[in-house]
C-alpha cells in the first residue's frame, strides 16, 4: 500500500505568479486584514441599517443598505487576489475577528447621528487600510491589486464623504 502521509502536508497554491514567498507572506497578510475589516464594516453598516430611527430613517436606511451593498461586493474580489498570488485566505468567522481592526457595535441602542459619526469614522480608517495595502501591493510590483484598491479608495472616500455630508 503506498504511503499517503504526504498527501496531509499543504502544497503551495500553484499559480502562475512571479512571487517571492516574501511577498506572498506580505499581500496575503494585509489582503487578509483589509478582508476581516471588510467585512466588519458590511456587518456594522447593516447593524445600523436595520437599526435605524428617527425622522431621516428612510434616507438613512437606504443609504446604509447602498454603502452595505458596495462593501459587501469587494470581499470576494479581496479574497480572490489572496489566492491568485499564492495566498490563503480567511476561513471563518473567529478568524475575521482575530484579525479585524475596525470595532463591532453591539450597543443595544445608538442613535442615529452617533450610527453615520462611526461609520464615517470606520470608512476613513477603512480608506487608510488601503493606502497601506496599496504600499505593499506597489512594492510587490503587483499591478492588478493596487488597481483593484485605488477603486476601493474611490469608493471608500464617496461613503466617508456622504456620512459627512448627512450629519452636518
Amino acid at each position: 500500500m503506498p504511503n499517503r502521509s504526504h498527501e496531509k502536508e499543504s502544497p503551495r497554491l500553484q499559480v502562475p505568479d512571479d512571487f517571492s514567498p516574501e511577498e506572498v507572506k506580505n499581500l496575503s497578510s494585509v489582503m487578509n486584514a483589509l478582508l476581516a475589516d471588510t467585512f466588519a464594516l458590511y456587518l456594522k453598516t447593516k447593524n445600523f441599517h436595520w437599526h435605524m430611527s428617527g425622522k431621516h430613517f428612510r434616507d438613512y436606511h437606504l443609504l446604509l443598505d447602498e454603502h452595505a451593498t458596495q462593501i459587501f461586493a469587494i470581499t470576494d474580489a479581496i479574497a480572490e487576489r489572496v489566492r491568485k498570488v499564492g495566498g490563503t485566505t480567511i476561513r471563518s468567522v473567529g478568524h475575521i475577528a482575530r484579525l479585524q481592526r475596525i470595532h463591532d457595535n453591539d450597543q443595544e441602542f445608538v442613535g442615529p447621528t452617533e450610527m453615520l459619526k462611526e461609520l464615517h469614522a470606520d470608512n476613513k480608517s477603512l480608506v487608510e487600510s488601503l493606502r497601506s495595502a496599496h504600499e505593499v501591493a506597489s512594492k510587490a510590483r503587483d499591478y492588478a491589486t493596487t488597481s483593484l484598491i485605488e477603486v476601493w479608495i474611490d469608493e471608500a472616500e464617496r461613503r466617508a464623504w456622504f456620512l459627512f455630508e448627512a450629519i452636518q
